[in-house]
């Protein structure tokens, strides 16, 4: 990937040159305040207190308003309301622009001063609106940052200093402030009591900063000619080594993993963990230092300002991406060429419009431009199937049978025919769209899972069965922590599907998106939280394999392979036999999972693509398993002896209630009690309630077990289970409900004998108020 710019020209003089050729300078004032007003027009301005806007459409710019001649503009910022990049409805757009005589003022989309305010006693290093759109931040070289309302009325002072602010930064989340003192970077939350996080970032003085909104992290630049990335407890993440000069400027990607940095006559496009992908040296014409990057709200485009006063857009091509036997790269803003490995075809598909985003997978490409969505079968390369109104596309995830679209009105669920399957919606759910983001969102095999930005450690589910309920009746899971990235498995039956996630305490977390007994996920949320399974810890990213439901997660300095995640969730015995963990030593830090098709793992790292390949009997074992043809599952585990086989096997035998070949799967593993209590399984009532219960009890699905048999109207059995789980207060409350319907069978002073025998073997009195209370209800009666 690299990074292709064009030096934009004031007027639009007829030239036969190519636009990145092109080249006339604006102004000559260092030009400090540029951004973008929507994905077509730049907003530009510079100690000549002239407001200019440059047009991708036309290539041309012109004058939208004069400032006064004594304000001197340092920084500048849109606030879009009206959708992300749009522009929106009138006036819904606003701008902001700070001076270094300390007043900032606020113009409307007709460039009118709304309010012009006096806000420090010296320059003001930057001025930004939260990314909630609340309110702004002003920071100055007297040492002070405030926060603002929306119309300009003071809210509170957030730090007083004696020593200047350079530059200052909103958290992601809108809860916190970042900004540069000398060579110290210090973090702010603002929460009430809370304290100030502060670290010696660089040698030199800390020249730019920022936060991104994809990945929670911070990059800064320094007179010390390095730039740095540091997470946001102020840990470093990464330092690059020293570059000829000072880093003037970096900017996050606001909708992908990418972080451009800017220095004298240089831009270098890298990764946001730090490595570089390409560098663009501008020589000829000399430019000077890149004084503010600033990226289109797609995520697609940049505009650069220059000390020379130069403005430089540019944009991302040779993105790759592979699937297969097929390779999709962006040769141009307008162009994509797909190869087809095997056969040694390409194909250059061009498109009307501007490329924004492109998604490959499961033998389709879907591509996005500005107003269009593109659908590409491999097999029918030249007859696409075209979507309109499709306007900003910000995320494309493609799965099996449906591919989802994250765009700036909704969220939409396609097949590759082109119809719509689902439009879901959940309550403030169009309040939370700018913030939803390829972490938060996760599509698999027939459920689509978002994280609530409101609440975030709460998902939605939603069941894309064709007729399903949850289509338009989301349910909800609620996790104990807050939830950093979500996946759900990508294959499996429409009974064995599961939601993976990873807490912010960097723990992964596993349970099922679909009860097979009809409970909705929030009943067993509710009622019992062992439905959530704990299966790894320090985990920083995970990915589910294509076709089977096997999960990958990437740990500090090693990988970890969970070949039977989902059905051995519940036991910790079988997690341990069937999961794998290997050293990355090899690989370096900061491995990334770029894919996980069929059996093959590629990890990413410093660019590198490292391909590793799963156990092949245990991928080829889950596909046999999807199918139900359990002997040639048995005669796979006989040829290959590995414990990790025999382990998924039972586990799944013994999900599908075939006892049989649980047993001597567990017998393999060395399970001998799962053994014995298997034996007691056998000699019960073939497919009888009270075996399936037992089934499940030996799965560890407390819940599911008293389920079948409540369903089953086993009241006697269900206040048994209970009772053997020592859960005193759910057996007692089985008993007080159904008492009524079978009274001959006594049920609630069964539960009171038991618990006054077992009281009686601790020597200890009764306490519980409600059975306190139904002792003496059960004494009046007699």
């Amino acid at each position: 990937m690299k990074l292709k710019t064009r030096i934009c020209k004031r007027s639009s003089a007829t030239t036969s040159e190519a636009p990145q050729e092109r080249s006339k300078q604006f102004t000559s004032y260092p030009l400090r305040c540029v951004d973008w007003s929507s994905n077509e027009e730049i907003y530009f301005v510079s100690d000549d207190h002239q407001i200019y806007k440059w047009s991708d459409v036309s290539r041309d710019s012109v004058e939208v308003a004069k400032l006064p001649d004594d304000f001197i503009p340092t920084d500048m910022h849109w606030l879009l309301l009206g959708g992300r990049s749009s522009g929106g409805g009138k006036g819904s757009d606003t701008l902001l622009i700070c001076s270094n005589d300390g007043r900032f003022i606020i113009l409307n989309k007709s460039a009118r001063v709304e309010r012009s305010i006096s806000a420090h006693t010296a320059a003001i290093s930057s001025g930004r609106w939260s990314p909630d759109g609340a309110g702004l931040l002003t920071a100055a070289e007297d040492g002070v940052i405030k926060i603002w309302s929306r119309s300009g009325m003071l809210r509170s002072t957030v730090i007083q200093s004696d020593e200047a602010i350079r530059c200052a930064r909103w958290a992601p989340s809108s809860t916190a402030i970042a900004f540069s003192q000398g060579g110290h970077i210090s973090i702010k939350p603002l929460a009430a009591n809370s304290k100030l996080i502060r670290w010696r970032a660089h040698d030199g003085l800390v020249l730019s900063l920022s936060w991104s909104g994809q990945s929670n992290i911070i990059a800064s630049g320094g007179e010390d000619c390095r730039f740095k990335i540091w997470d946001a407890q102020g840990a470093s993440l990464y330092t690059s080594a020293a570059e000829e000069y000072a880093i003037t400027s970096v900017a996050f990607n606001p909708e992908k993993e990418q972080l451009l940095v800017g220095t004298f006559n240089m831009i270098k496009l890298c990764h946001s963990t730090g490595w570089s992908y390409s560098s663009a040296r501008f020589t000829a014409p000399s430019v000077g230092s890149f004084f503010t990057l600033s990226w289109s709200t797609d995520g697609t485009q940049v505009a650069c300002g220059t000390s020379t006063g130069q403005l430089i857009v540019g944009y991302a091509v040779e993105q790759q991406l592979i699937s297969r036997n097929l390779k999709a790269t962006s040769t141009g803003r307008k162009c994509i060429a797909l190869q087809d490995i095997s056969n040694g075809t390409k194909d250059v598909l061009e498109f009307p419009q501007r490329v924004i985003n492109f998604a490959l997978g499961y033998g389709h490409l879907v591509v996005a431009t500005t107003h269009q969505l593109h659908i590409y079968n491999e097999k029918y390369i030249n007859t696409p199937i075209i979507i309109d109104g499709r306007n900003d596309v910000r995320v494309i995830e493609v799965a099996k049978k449906y591919f989802m679209v994250l765009d700036a009105t909704s969220i939409w669920v396609y097949t590759y025919t082109g119809r719509l399957h689902l439009n879901p919606r959940y309550p403030g759910s169009q309040a939370q769209l700018p913030l939803l983001n390829w972490r938060s969102i996760s599509l698999g095999l027939d459920v689509l899972a978002i994280r609530d930005n409101s609440e975030t450690s709460l998902l939605h589910l939603f069941d894309l069965m064709p007729g399903a309920s949850r289509q338009y009746e989301p349910q909800s899971l609620r996790a104990k922590q807050q939830l950093a990235e979500i996946a759900a498995c990508r294959a499996g039956s429409a009974d064995d599907q599961f939601i993976a996630f990873i807490d912010t305490n960097r723990e992964l977390y596993i349970s099922e998106t679909r009860n097979i007994n009809g409970n909705s996920t929030t009943d067993r949320v509710v009622n019992g939280a062992d439905e959530i399974y704990k299966i790894g810890t320090q985990l920083t990213a995970i990915k589910w394999a294509s076709e089977t439901n096997i999960l990958v997660g990437v740990h500090d300095s090693c990988y970890s392979i969970w070949y039977c995640p989902g059905e051995g969730s519940a036991d910790p015995t079988i997690i341990a036999l069937t999961t794998i963990t290997l050293d990355t030593a090899e690989f370096g830090k900061y491995v990334a999972i770029d894919s996980f098709e069929d059996a093959v793992i590629t990890f990413r790292c410093a660019g590198a693509l490292l391909p590793v390949n799963v156990n092949i009997y245990c991928e080829v074992l889950h596909r046999t398993l999807q199918e139900g043809q359990w002997q040639q599952a048995l005669r796979i585990c006989r040829l290959a002896q590995h414990t990790s086989l025999w382990a998924t096997l039972a586990a799944v035998a013994t999900r599908k209630h075939q006892l049989q070949l649980s047993e001597e799967a567990y017998s393999a593993a060395l399970q001998i009690d799962k053994v014995s209590y298997l034996q007691h399984l056998k000699t019960l009532s073939p497919s009888s309630a009270e075996q399936m219960a037992e089934n499940s009890l030996m799965l560890g699905r407390l819940l599911e077990a008293e389920t079948i048999l409540l369903h089953n109207r086993k009241y006697e059995q269900a206040v048994a289970l209970a009772l053997r789980m020592h859960s005193w207060k759910r057996a007692l409350e089985i008993a007080l409900k159904h008492q009524a319907e079978q009274p001959d069978l006594e049920l609630v002073q069964r539960v009171l004998q038991q618990r006054q025998r077992y009281l009686k073997a601790l020597q200890r009195e009764e306490w519980d108020a409600l059975f306190l209370s139904q002792l003496k209800d059960d004494n009046a009666s007699e």
